[in-house]
């Protein structure tokens, strides 16, 4: 006997409610009846996965963790980065490990968001969602600035050939509006067009590489790892460049002292480095397009952690051999360290050919957060948390169309508003978050349904996970300490999730409920 229909109340068995969970069997289910296209191997992962890690982390950050900031808010491991290196290696691996778990057992698009709606219930699921939003989609429109600066950098390089209108066009025409404003500030003399007293900024290349990403993932996501993977192939060939040639100028003497600020500068180092690392975790959100899951997605995580480690390690000896990062460094070494570098030994041909490396680096990471942040949302629809209509499949492609294009145009009204730094740092801890969850839920799940089939299971569980949990946690708190606007910001982004889920998100649930139980009253009636 169905039970009796009740209205969508918040008041009614509202704690029954938002803790309630979904069965994988019944997503796995739904994944197989109106499911993605399965055309990801094994190798198209391990793309991926290299592809959304190696970005602006060892183009850019690697300089800061090496040497300190320039205002002293940081202090570098050194020649000590390589420790650092593998010890950020080794924080993520514990969540790597939990990730590859979920994945081979619950194979379907949403990443940490289907597994905490699987262990945590409904109100956590969804919160985990809107925290991914922080990772995947800002993240997204942040990387696509960074694109945008590195694109006018390596233009520059091309002034006596380019057009003065192309190589150095107008600053509103490749700046968010925060940045110009700074600028302006500074200097007076800079003319910016204005509407009612605020700059008219367009980021005319952040929104040209944000539409053609967009575009693209449309087509599918075997030609978005085809792309991907011809991005992998140059920067991972800049990278040997870098490397090979600096191998040949290496002074020792820049090695000693080793860790110049001892453990703390290690540590400090490895909370940088971490982000350099972070990609990964976004091949869980493709499983449902994956041809062999249970098989690939290990290998595919794993394998693209252990490969970056190993290109970060000679980067970082290679780095600290060419320059003296114990003491003070030129601004220029913290902005672009390897190409820096190579102009250093007056290698000025490798230092251009970097710069379009680390394009073809950050082009990569924009595709793989933009697949993730619509898979994620695809598996929200699903769930009945936003429209149904976002579920549509473009009868040829086999993707989400209307999600993709969505996404794409929503990163291009963040690129036009968002003060970006800020922005960025909220990634951060949307990361350390869903980390967090995924080691949580993994230890929740082997209690509630211990025999589950797990083709892949995290090794000497529950230390593994709970490891995981220290190393994120501890790090998140770390950041927390530091004076920042993104640590008030991050409670203020929960908050306005928890109100959107209790007067949009609970109601459609219930709403949704509600029509099920009439179909099946009805039915009932009927015979």
């Amino acid at each position: 006997m169905a039970e009796k229909f009740n209205r969508a109340t918040f008041t009614k068995n509202f704690l029954k409610n938002i803790t309630r969970i979904k069965n994988p069997d019944e997503m796995l289910e739904e994944a197989k009846s109106q499911g993605l296209e399965k055309t990801l191997g094994v190798i198209d992962l391990i793309i991926l996965g290299v592809g959304a890690i190696i970005g602006s982390g060892i183009f850019a950050v690697v300089g800061i963790a090496a040497a300190g900031a320039p205002d002293g808010s940081t202090i570098g491991a050194g020649p000590a980065l390589v420790v650092s290196m593998i010890i950020a290696a080794i924080a993520c691996v514990f969540s790597a490990l939990c990730y590859s778990e979920f994945a081979t057992m619950i194979p379907v698009a949403g990443g940490a968001y289907t597994y905490t709606f699987a262990t945590l219930g409904e109100f956590a699921a969804w919160m985990v969602g809107w925290v991914l939003m922080l990772e995947y989609a800002i993240g997204f429109i942040a990387v696509a600035c960074a694109w945008s600066n590195h694109f006018m950098q390596f233009l520059q390089g091309f002034s006596h050939i380019l057009p003065a209108w192309l190589s150095n066009p107008p600053l509103w025409l490749t700046n968010d509006v925060f940045t110009v404003s700074k600028m302006v500030s500074d200097n007076p003399g800079i003319h910016v067009p204005t509407l009612f007293g605020i700059p008219v900024c367009i980021n005319i290349p952040a929104i040209a590489i944000v539409l053609l990403i967009t575009a693209i993932l449309v087509k599918g996501t075997k030609d978005s790892a085809k792309m991907a993977g011809l991005m992998v192939f140059i920067k991972l060939a800049v990278i040997a460049l870098f490397i090979i040639a600096g191998a040949f100028y290496i002074t020792p003497d820049n090695w000693t002292p080793f860790a110049p600020n001892g453990v703390e500068g290690i540590f400090a180092g490895a909370f940088l480095i971490f982000f350099a690392y972070i990609g990964f975790d976004a091949l869980a959100t493709a499983a449902e397009e994956c041809k062999n899951p249970q098989k690939d997605l290990p290998i595919g995580i794993i394998g693209s952690l252990i490969i970056t480690t190993i290109v970060y390690v000679l980067v970082a000896l290679v780095l600290t051999g060419l320059m003296d990062t114990s003491g003070s460094v030129p601004l220029e070494f913290l902005k672009a360290p390897m190409a820096y570098c190579m102009t250093l030994v007056h290698q000025n041909w490798a230092a251009g050919l970097i710069s379009l490396g680390s394009l073809a680096g950050l082009t990569s990471v924009l595709l793989v957060l933009e697949m993730a942040a619509t898979r994620i949302l695809f598996a929200m629809s699903r769930d009945h948390f936003i429209s149904k209509r976002f579920q549509k499949i473009h009868p040829k492609f086999k993707t989400p169309v209307l999600l993709t294009w969505t996404v794409g145009i929503l990163a291009v009204i963040g690129i036009l508003t968002l003060n970006l730094n800020v922005a960025a740092e909220l990634c951060n801890y949307g990361t350390f978050t869903s980390f967090i969850i995924v080691c949580v839920a993994v230890l929740i799940l082997r209690h509630t349904d211990p025999n589950r089939k797990r083709p892949f299971k995290v090794p000497f569980s529950p230390v593994t996970p709970a490891l995981g949990i220290i190393c994120c946690a501890g790090l998140m708190i770390y950041k927390s300490m530091q004076a920042s606007s993104s640590a008030l910001l991050f409670p203020v982004w929960l908050g306005i999730g928890a109100i959107i889920y209790l007067l949009y998100g609970f109601i459609r649930n219930r709403d949704n409920e509600n029509k099920i139980h009439k179909q099946i009253v009805h039915g009932k009636e009927i015979k």
